[in-house]
């Protein structure tokens, strides 16, 4: 019973573990990837101040980035929001409803627990950003930060 070497053994691959891996690592990356970097306009110039310092958000969750331009337009992801009051009033309801809040609870002196991140460019006009600021406020959002970058050496 001598087995002939004439005859070739093939053997293949099972590639199914490895493409199964590899699947589960593209959808690994897609839910934890940053969207954050997508909210900011890269084309605004930020103030320059002494010492800039990170957002900090005091254990609140949300955080809601504005990016108004020089000629005071308010920019969201890249496009233009033409009807500024409608885009705060969506954004606080959809703040309420993340985190189960009623206009009740706004009414009663309950704020909204998100953090509304300003990036103005720096020849913006305060009136045009006050703007913005109060109609924030109008909406129950209280808690702000306005962005700068540092400055250089």
């Amino acid at each position: 019973m001598a087995v002939s070497l004439s005859q070739e053994i093939k053997a293949e691959p099972n590639l199914t573990p490895i493409l199964d891996m590899v699947f589960q690592l593209i959808t690994f990356f897609m839910l934890v990837i940053n969207f954050k970097t997508a909210e900011m306009d890269l084309s605004l110039k930020l103030p320059v101040v002494g010492s800039a310092r990170p957002v900090e958000t005091y254990g609140r969750r949300g955080l809601l980035v504005l990016n108004i331009d020089n000629a005071g337009n308010l920019k969201i992801y890249g496009r233009a929001i033409t009807n500024i009051d409608a885009y705060i009033r969506n954004e606080a309801l959809a703040a309420m409803m993340s985190h189960r809040l009623t206009p009740d609870d706004l009414a009663a002196g309950e704020e909204l627990p998100t953090t509304v991140v300003i990036r103005a460019d720096r020849s913006t006009p305060f009136r045009r950003i006050n703007r913005v600021v109060r109609v924030c406020q109008d909406n129950g959002f209280r808690n702000f930060a306005l962005k700068a970058i540092n400055k250089e050496d």
